[in-house]
């Protein structure tokens, strides 16, 4: 049995492309493994408060030394770590916006990646404390931006997650990106097609 962390980072409701893949890729995983657990975040219509200072001063201070306002600042952080840390599977929904992930989504990103809670510095440089974990991120894009070509240069948004996962241990991502959403209908219908085939793939084999 599986915990998951299903997070969508879309401001939009019904209309967002990214939470309708992602929808459709739990109610298939639900229904193959009946059994799972899944918690829900909802952090592009719910969003999470921007790091300040107060949170900067908690996160660097030892949790012995904490005063009751330095905890209260990192409250919130603590409770999405603790949430993140619990789950074994991570199920994100990330529309493209200027060619990077939402501004919720890095504010999610500045609550969880944090040092002593999912990283560390040690000796040899610094160490994901995130272990055997497994994510799928699930991308809606207005065009299409493959490895090799011109447009490849303007994805600042799969980069992007690969690495805040990977700093934190996270290794096995898979991304499967519905592209040519703003292209026609034709291209967009495509593009949902080859997206829910790979839905399909990743919840036979994952």
């Amino acid at each position: 049995m599986a915990n998951i962390l299903h997070i969508d980072s879309s401001p939009r409701g019904d209309r967002s492309h990214s939470r309708t893949l992602t929808g459709e890729f739990i109610t298939a995983w639900k229904s193959a493994h009946p059994n799972d657990n899944v918690t829900y975040r909802d952090i592009g219509r719910s969003p999470v408060p921007h790091v300040d200072e107060p949170w900067i001063a908690a996160s660097f201070t030892p949790p012995e030394d904490l005063t009751p306002e330095l905890k209260a600042a990192i409250q919130i952080s603590d409770e999405l770590i603790d949430e993140f840390l619990t789950c074994d599977r991570y199920i994100l929904g990330s529309p493209m916006h200027n060619f990077g992930i939402t501004s919720t989504l890095k504010a999610y990103f500045d609550q969880i990646v944090r040092v002593g809670r999912t990283f560390a510095v040690t000796e040899n440089g610094y160490e994901g404390l995130v272990k055997n974990k497994k994510a799928l991120i699930i991308t809606s894009r207005g065009g299409s931006y493959p490895p090799g070509s011109p447009m490849a240069q303007f994805d600042f948004q799969e980069p992007y997650i690969r690495a805040i996962f990977n700093f934190m241990g996270i290794a096995d991502i898979s991304f499967i990106h519905a592209d040519n959403i703003s292209m026609g209908d034709d291209a967009r219908q495509q593009s949902f097609a080859a997206a829910r085939n790979a839905i399909k793939t990743i919840v036979d084999t994952w």
